[in-house]
């Protein structure tokens, strides 16, 4: 999804560096702090469209710089539930008059900024990086003589020096932070499916929620996976700690074939074993993210971690009680009509169970880390 905004700014004098200003708005749903943005506009321009945008939303007329200062990525709900990645492409805006009234007055804020307070105040870490990176000061901090000192530090060989030494010292990395970021994905993805076994009209995006949580879970995967490889000292077990993040991942990975499979074979509908199926999956993933942050003290969480492993197991045999009934029902409905329809159904039915598995696979991990280290 494509989106265009402004980065609505003016100074405070003339002076070539004087202080910049950035105008922030709320949203309308959740009230935080963002910029003027919207969709492309048939017959406009992108930055042309960005302008509109900002009158409309800012009430705010001014020059919209044709090249876009950069752009960040966010996730934007959907009318369908689903949230999917918008890809905002940032024109600089130079404000030359605020208007006293405009069109989506009663329904937002607006306020100026310094651009310290501006990167403070938004949500999104790219838009963020933009907004200080704005304005002739900032370029100046950047060349300082601690900057530039740094860069001769660098190329005289000093700082690998100093690298070679800091790869001695002991080192945990930050896998606790990286299971737990990849629990939210798996809890995100699982809404997602959720949503998708619903049915409605959102499908599609809800697929595409799926793929971009699976790709986010692949960055995660990898992550961990380098860290291993350069961290001296890791909490535990290095072929531990890369099997947890796999098998993780590969529950998010399962996922991503139920999703292709229902665009593959355009599943309009979900049998109601199905539905039940991704009811456990969604809870399965809320368990493991209620078990991540456990894991970072094994030794004094060993009895809950085995309680909350021990449900997983229990779903996943559920699960397994599910799949049966289900396909059986569907066998028998099918017989004698049409084989196509059952063919379908069944491999709908085992990716789900797959998906189910995975998090078996991963209550089995965690058992094995707490008789470890518990």
């Amino acid at each position: 999804m494509r989106q265009i905004a402004v980065l609505p700014y003016r100074t405070e004098s003339p002076s070539v560096d004087s202080p910049i200003q950035i105008l922030l708005i709320t949203s309308r749903a959740t009230r935080r702090w963002v910029i003027p943005k919207g969709g492309l506009m048939k017959g406009l321009s992108p930055h042309a469209a960005a302008a509109q945008e900002a009158e409309e939303e800012a009430g705010v007329l001014g020059a919209a710089c044709p090249t876009p200062l950069g752009s960040y990525r966010y996730r934007k709900r959907r009318s369908s539930g689903a949230h999917v990645w918008a890809d905002v492409d940032v024109f600089p805006f130079a404000v030359t008059e605020m208007l006293d009234t405009w069109d989506e007055q009663h329904q937002r804020e607006r306020r100026w900024f310094s651009l310290t307070e501006a990167a403070k105040a938004v949500d999104e870490d790219d838009l963020r990086a933009l907004i200080r990176s704005f304005g002739a000061r900032e370029f100046r901090a950047a060349a300082s003589p601690a900057r530039m000192l740094g860069v001769v530090a660098d190329r005289t060989g000093v700082n690998a020096m100093f690298a070679w030494f800091q790869k001695l010292l002991p080192h945990q990395g930050e896998f606790f932070d990286l299971f737990e970021k990849q629990a939210a994905t798996l809890v995100a993805g699982a809404d997602a499916l959720a949503r998708l076994a619903q049915g409605g009209s959102g499908r599609n995006q809800h697929i595409r929620e799926i793929e971009e949580r699976e790709h986010d879970a692949d960055e995660i995967t990898r992550e961990v996976l380098q860290s291993v490889r350069r961290t001296f000292l890791t909490p535990f077990d290095r072929s531990a700690i890369t099997s947890l993040i796999t098998t993780m991942d590969d529950a998010i990975d399962e996922m991503q074939q139920v999703a292709g499979a229902v665009s593959l074979y355009e599943v309009a509908e979900f049998e109601p074993e199905m539905i039940d199926m991704c009811a456990i999956i969604v809870d399965a993933a809320r368990l493991t993210a209620e078990i991540m942050p456990l894991v970072r003290k094994i030794a004094d969480n060993g009895h809950r971690l085995h309680e909350l492993t021990e449900r997983l197991v229990r779903m996943e045999g559920h699960a397994d009680d599910i799949h049966a009934s289900g396909l059986k029902r569907v066998f028998k409905a099918s017989a004698g009509k049409d084989p196509l329809h059952f063919i379908v159904r069944q491999e709908m039915f085992k990716r789900l169970e797959r998906v189910v598995d995975r998090f078996e696979d991963v209550a089995n991990e965690i058992d094995g880390l707490v008789i470890d280290h518990a």
